[in-house]
Order: structure tokens, then C-alpha cells, then sequence
């Protein structure tokens, strides 16, 4: 999954918009597509196409389109900031 933010607080500006490919019933594939303010449910469309190579061209070609029209790969602190424990080393120490 591909999820794109755009974000300008000047002009109240807080949108997502994600690209998901996954088989479907009939054999085939499906581009997932779902937008919308950021927070809020967004609408969801699906594509569908007779196989993977093509479904995987026609979510390249969308992502390319939004990153053209000012939408990007949002970075978090979370992930930056994370910092692994290591609990099971502490779970089996004995205070005398």
C-alpha cells in the first residue's frame, strides 16, 4: 500500500490518498484507490485489470500523477524516533 499526503496548514489543507493492488473475485487484479481530508473516511474506487504487471503500471501512473500535483510520502517521528527494547532480557533477572 501507497499512502500520499498533502498538506498546507495556510490554506486549511490536510489530504491522503492511497493505492492498494490485490486480487479479486474474477481472477484478476484490482487498483484500490481511497482520498479524502485526513481524519475522515475518505471514498474508496476500485479498478479492476486482466493481470498483475498491468494493475502494478496503473498505480505507478497514478502515483506519479499526485506526486506531480504536490502530494508526498509522509515521514513520522514515530518510526524515526523509535528506539527498540529489549524486555525479554529484563523478565528473567532475580533480585536477591
Amino acid at each position: 500500500m501507497i499512502t500520499l499526503t498533502r498538506t498546507d496548514p495556510t490554506k486549511n489543507l490536510a489530504r491522503f490518498y492511497s493505492i492498494s493492488i490485490g486480487p479479486d473475485l474474477f481472477g484478476g487484479y484490482a487498483v484500490t484507490r481511497e482520498w479524502g481530508r485526513i481524519g475522515q473516511g475518505g471514498t474508496v474506487r476500485r479498478d479492476p485489470y486482466n493481470d498483475e504487471a498491468a494493475a502494478h503500471q496503473a498505480a505507478a501512473t497514478i502515483t506519479e500523477q499526485k506526486i506531480r500535483r504536490g502530494y508526498r510520502q509522509p515521514t513520522t517521528l514515530a518510526t524515526v524516533n523509535a528506539v527498540p527494547t529489549n524486555s525479554s532480557a529484563n523478565e528473567n533477572t532475580i533480585n536477591p
